[in-house]
């Protein structure tokens, strides 16, 4: 079956965000738009601004000639703007002029400014020649020609100034109505010139600075995730930390506690329930052994007697199971040699009577490991027991320990065949159906060592028999 692969958060919201900021653009755009079709407003520049000042106080005297009176506005303007001029003239030729005015404004208009109704006047980048703004405004003095700046030279600027202007004249129709079937495609190609460099900079920011919040963002569910790759039945009763995990998140790490919780509390069930069986078995057992023993020694009750042993066997194996549940602060560094003779020791009566020599071979140098010791023992035990059981019913069983941790059981019985060398590990699986063991040994061992850091193997070779090493890490 094909791994469905899944979609990257961080991608998903990189490209969410600038799509998002894309459209949010866009419609800022179009509400702007429409804001500013329906308030048509008119922007001012300085020179505009003071052409409107001029206007508004431009009017007659008792005598009928053109004045300019000093209003709130134009004193207002005059103190932003000490450098102000203007020139005011009627259709008479009458005129009316206040600041210092450059030449060129007080000389005589041609018919093309007489018959403007309002212009910006501007000269070349070298002409020191100021801008000045004209306009034909209606005013309580009747109609009249105002023209006016707020500088009377470039020299008057602050050091820098920028003017910016834009016009937008619609395609219009000879009826002085708007075209827009012409007007739109151009509008649409100047929006676009507009907000593609907008569009490619928040775009590019995204990419570059989404991927950093996502992390940063996620940094402590990085950490929950590497605490909940550790857990394993040693660790089932740990709980993920969620403090710093995002507030989204937390309702899933609180339901996989829950679920830990639910699982820890099932097992821990399960093993009391086999520990209380196993214990419920022993005190029948007995009684059975003893009742079987005191039978005439006949073929059939020598079979009782085997049965029961395997009987009584896988009772002590599942009560063995408690000891996977012992906590690591209970382990002591000690010496391998040490427990390793102890335990050869304890079966050599046993490997006797069942017809083999069992041999122990201690380690050239002192091998020592941090472990519990009663785990340990009953892990080296179950192998022992292994090689009686099948090695043969004779020759030697060896028990050796090397420097680098390393504890072999070797019998010269016939052996595990390659096809089943991990199949033995599995519990309740037997090579052979008849024999007393109930398969629950080599997998017990396994879950030792591997709740040790350890391992355990068959090892493979041109040796008669089998040969199956337990390796611990070795304290210095």
């Amino acid at each position: 079956m094909k791994k469905v692969r899944t979609g990257s958060l961080q991608w998903i919201l990189v490209r969410r965000l600038i799509l998002l900021q894309a459209a949010t653009l866009l419609i800022f755009i179009v509400l702007c738009a429409a804001a500013l079709w329906i308030a048509n407003p008119r922007l001012l520049i300085d020179n505009e601004a003071a052409v409107a000042a001029v206007k508004d106080a431009v009017d007659r005297d008792k005598d009928g000639r053109l004045i300019v009176r000093e209003t709130e506005e134009l004193t207002a303007f005059r103190e932003s703007f000490p450098n102000v001029w203007y020139l005011v003239r009627d259709g008479s030729g009458e005129s009316v002029r206040a600041g210092n005015i450059p030449d060129i404004y007080t000389k005589g208009f041609d018919e093309l400014l007489d018959a403007a109704d309002h212009a910006t006047i501007g000269f070349s980048d070298k002409d020191m020649r100021p801008e000045a703004y004209i306009e034909n405004a209606s005013t309580k003095a009747g109609m009249v020609q105002i023209i006016a700046a707020t500088q009377s030279s470039r020299q008057q600027t602050d050091g820098l100034e920028i003017n910016i202007s834009a016009t937008v004249e619609v395609a219009r129709n000879p009826d002085g109505s708007r075209n827009w079937e012409r007007a739109l495609p151009a509008l649409a190609l100047v929006i676009a010139i507009l907000l593609l460099p907008i569009i490619l900079v928040m775009g590019t920011t995204t990419l570059v600075t989404t991927p950093a919040v996502v992390r940063r963002s996620f940094a402590g569910l990085v950490e929950t995730v590497r605490q909940a790759a550790r857990i394993d039945i040693g660790t089932r009763a740990m709980q993920l930390p969620v403090k710093q995990v995002p507030q989204e998140i937390a309702p899933l790490v609180h339901a996989f506690n829950e679920a830990l919780a639910r699982l820890a509390q099932g097992y821990d069930r399960h093993n009391r329930f086999l520990t209380d069986a196993a214990h419920e078995l022993r005190t029948p057992i007995a009684i059975l052994r003893t009742r079987a023993e005191l039978l005439k020694q006949e073929p059939q009750s020598a079979r009782l007697l085997r049965d029961i042993e395997r009987l009584s066997h896988l009772a002590q194996q599942l009560l063995d199971h408690q000891l996977l549940d012992r906590p690591s602060d209970q382990r002591q560094i000690v010496d391998l040699d040490d427990l390793v003779s102890r335990v050869a020791a304890d079966f050599a009566p046993l490997a006797i009577e069942a017809g083999y020599d069992l041999a122990f071979e201690p380690s050239p140098n002192k091998a020592r490991a941090e472990i519990n010791v009663l785990q340990i023992e009953r892990a080296l035990a179950n192998l022992v027991r292994n090689a009686i059981e099948h090695g043969g019913g004779g020759g030697t069983i060896t028990i050796a320990i090397d420097a680098a941790g390393g504890i072999e059981v070797r019998d010269e019985g016939p052996g595990i065949p390659a096809a089943e060398r991990e199949n033995v590990f599995e519990p309740f699986y037997r090579l052979q159906p008849q024999s007393r063991g109930a398969g629950l040994g080599l997998n017990l061992a396994r879950q030792i060592a591997l709740l040790h850091d350890g391992t355990i193997r068959i090892l493979t070779g041109s040796w008669r028999g089998a040969r199956i090493r337990m390796e611990l890490p070795v304290r210095s």
